[in-house]
């Protein structure tokens, strides 16, 4: 493989990396603070560090005044309406699950990616697709392989599922105009006045009143530094080389580290059930890689 691939694949790993840990230490905060808290308070730090450390590189590019239409939805979809249901949702269901229920979002991303980015889909992106939705099965399976979750808690992770998807949407016109870190750090920063009113409004006679921690706040700075800046710069780099539908099946590995973290963190039992459940979603990834090699489904 060449190295620049590496590269590639490197980058969109440790991007789910961060985002799977994100799931355990958004656990941790909600102990202490409110969702919508959380949420500012990790964009208000990502945005600072973000635009002092891009503007050392000097690699932060200007907006054009017709761009900015196409960051305020890319914003509305992610952070603004993905976050409320990632984090609402976790007050109801464990990370795991939670976990789970967002890495369904490649099964929904190749439809959209084919309706309006003209991108292909294979035999071999659908054949990876399945098998990892087979391995997520057996990894949150409970005994009698019947599953037990609340419904408000699956209704707002997936608007956090759908919303996901019409970010990526946005993300790919966006990234070949834009780096990386310019589209973060812009994300960010108009995120910060979508939250501004919900968190008056809602969140801040409880922020006043909350017993603040350390614990809570490392792990509100850990989701800033980490899952808020890095995790998207990473993806974002993914998304520019190797698409839509290919950087999104890597999606699934997000409950498998999930899980891992979870049983070192907070405790979580890992059966032989799992284990093998996440070998299968580890295979799904990397056949829906070999895309090229696959006949093409759709091509529009």
């Amino acid at each position: 493989m060449p190295s620049r691939s590496i590269k590639v694949y490197l980058s969109i790993s440790f991007s789910m990396i961060f985002w799977s840990i994100s799931f355990v230490w958004s656990k941790v905060a909600l102990d202490t603070y409110q969702p919508i808290t959380i949420i500012f308070s990790r964009l208000i730090i990502s945005s600072v560090f973000l635009w002092i450390l891009f503007k050392i590189m000097g690699i932060l590019q200007p907006l054009e005044r017709k761009d900015i239409k196409h960051f305020l939805l890319l914003v509305l979809f992610q952070p603004f309406l993905y976050f409320i249901g990632e984090s609402y949702g976790l007050l109801y269901v464990s990370p795991t699950t939670a976990s789970v229920i967002v890495s369904t979002i490649p099964l929904f991303t190749p439809f959209a990616a084919v309706f309006f980015l003209k991108e292909k889909i294979s035999l071999m992106n659908i054949a990876g697709i399945l098998l990892s939705v087979v391995g997520i099965y057996l990894v949150i399976a409970v005994k009698g392989m019947s599953l037990n979750v609340p419904f408000y808690g699956i209704a707002l992770l997936f608007l956090a599922v759908f919303s996901a998807v019409g970010y990526a949407v946005v993300l790919k016109k966006l990234s070949g105009k834009y780096n990386a870190g310019t589209i973060i750090t812009y994300q960010n920063l108009f995120g910060i006045f979508y939250f501004l009113p919900v968190f008056f409004l809602v969140d801040y006679n409880h922020f006043i009143s909350a017993n603040h921690n350390q614990g809570a706040i490392l792990s509100i700075i850990f989701l800033a530094v980490f899952a808020s800046s890095f995790a998207y710069i990473l993806y974002i780099y993914g998304v520019q080389k190797l698409g839509v539908i290919r950087s999104m099946v890597f999606v699934n590995i997000i409950p498998v580290f999930t899980i891992i973290f979870s049983f070192f963190l907070i405790g979580e039992e890992i059966t032989l059930q799992k284990i093998v459940g996440i070998f299968i979603v580890f295979a799904g990834v990397m056949i829906s890689q070999w895309s090229g090699r696959g006949k093409v489904l759709v091509k529009k």
